[in-house]
C-alpha cells in the first residue's frame, strides 16, 4: 500500500487475540518422555495460545518455590509462549498438609490445585481456601468423590455395561462440586472448578453464581463434543473426568451459550504412544488438546 502499511491476507484464517489455556500438563519436570516445556509450548503456540497454566502434578510436584522457579526459568529459556504455573494445594499432592503456597506465589504461581485428584478433605480445603483468600489466589479443584471413583475407567451407564468396563457415576463429580461450593461460601475464597463435565455440576455452579459466590468453571473441547458412546475400547477416549452422556454434553453447550461456563480449557495431557497402546484398563487418563482446541 502507498501508506506503507503491511497487508496480511487472512482469508480462510481466524484472527483473534492470543488464547490463554487455564489448564494443561507440560510434564516437565519428570515426564519429559511424554512432553517438555519446549515441545508443549511450541504446540500451544501452533494452536493459537500465547499463555498456558501448567498443573503441578509433575515429578517432583510443584509444591515449593524452587520447583516453581525452575519451571519459569525453563519456560523463559526454551518456551514459545508465557507459562504461568499452578502450584500444589498440598505437599506432594498427598492431601495431608498444606503446601508452601505463599512462597510459591512469590516465585510466580497464579493459583493452587492438587489436579489429578481432588483436595482430599473438607478440613484441608478450608485451610487452603482461608490461606489463598488472604493471598488473593484462586483454588482450582479437580472435583471427584474418590470413594465413588474407585478404579473406574469411564462414565457409568449403558455404554460401560456394554463394554464391560468399570464406570464412575456422574454424581462422583457433582458431590465434590457441592462440597467445594459450600467451603468457598464459608471462606470467601475464589473457587474454580476444573474440567466440569456433568449437568448436575453445572447446575451447582449456576446456583453459586446466582448467590454471588466467587465460583467459576471451565469445560474442555472433548467434553462438549464427545460422549461416552464414543469410547469403544479406544484409549484415546480415556480421560478423567470421563466422557459423559449426550445429556451432559448438551448441558455444557447450553452453559457455554448462556455464559454459565467461564472458559474453555484444553486439559492438554500428553502421553508417549507406548503408554496409550495398551488395554483400556491399563492406559493412563489424558488426551492432547493444544493444537485441536480452536478447530
Amino acid at each position: 500500500r502507498a501508506d506503507g502499511a503491511e497487508v496480511v491476507d487472512a482469508s480462510g484464517l481466524i484472527v483473534a487475540p492470543g488464547f490463554i489455556d487455564l489448564h494443561c500438563h507440560l510434564r516437565e519436570p519428570g515426564g519429559e518422555s511424554s512432553e517438555t516445556i519446549e515441545t508443549g509450548t511450541r504446540a500451544a503456540a501452533r494452536g493459537g495460545f500465547t499463555a498456558v497454566c501448567p498443573m503441578p502434578n509433575t515429578n517432583p510436584v510443584n509444591d515449593n518455590a524452587s520447583v516453581t522457579r525452575s519451571i519459569i526459568e525453563r519456560a523463559q529459556a526454551s518456551g514459545s509462549v508465557r507459562v504461568w504455573p499452578i502450584g500444589a494445594a498440598s505437599k506432594a499432592r498427598k492431601g495431608e498438609a498444606i503446601a508452601e503456597i505463599a512462597a510459591m506465589k512469590q516465585a510466580g504461581i497464579v493459583g493452587v490445585s492438587d489436579d489429578g485428584r481432588p483436595v482430599a478433605t473438607a478440613k484441608l480445603l478450608r485451610q487452603v481456601m482461608d490461606y489463598c483468600h488472604s493471598l488473593d489466589l484462586p483454588v482450582i479443584d479437580h472435583c471427584e468423590d474418590s470413594s465413588l471413583f474407585a478404579g473406574a475407567v469411564m462414565r457409568e451407564g449403558k455404554q460401560s455395561v456394554r463394554l464391560g468396563l468399570r464406570g464412575m457415576p456422574a454424581a462422583a463429580e457433582s458431590i465434590a462440586v457441592a462440597r467445594d461450593v459450600q467451603v468457598a461460601e464459608l471462606t470467601g475464597c475464589a473457587l474454580h472448578i476444573a474440567h466440569l463435565s456433568t449437568r448436575a455440576s453445572l447446575d451447582l455452579v449456576r446456583a453459586a453464581k446466582q448467590r454471588g459466590l466467587r465460583v467459576t468453571c471451565e469445560v474442555t473441547p472433548h467434553h462438549f463434543t464427545l460422549t461416552d458412546e464414543d469410547v469403544a475400547y479406544d484409549t484415546h477416549f480415556k480421560m478423567n473426568p470421563p466422557l459423559g452422556t449426550r445429556e451432559d454434553r448438551d448441558a455444557l453447550l447450553a452453559g457455554l451459550a448462556d455464559g454459565s461456563v467461564d472458559a474453555i480449557a484444553t486439559d492438554h495431557a500428553p502421553h508417549e504412544p507406548a503408554l496409550k497402546d495398551v488395554e483400556f484398563d491399563r492406559a493412563p487418563f489424558g488426551v492432547t488438546g493444544f493444537e485441536t482446541a480452536l478447530a
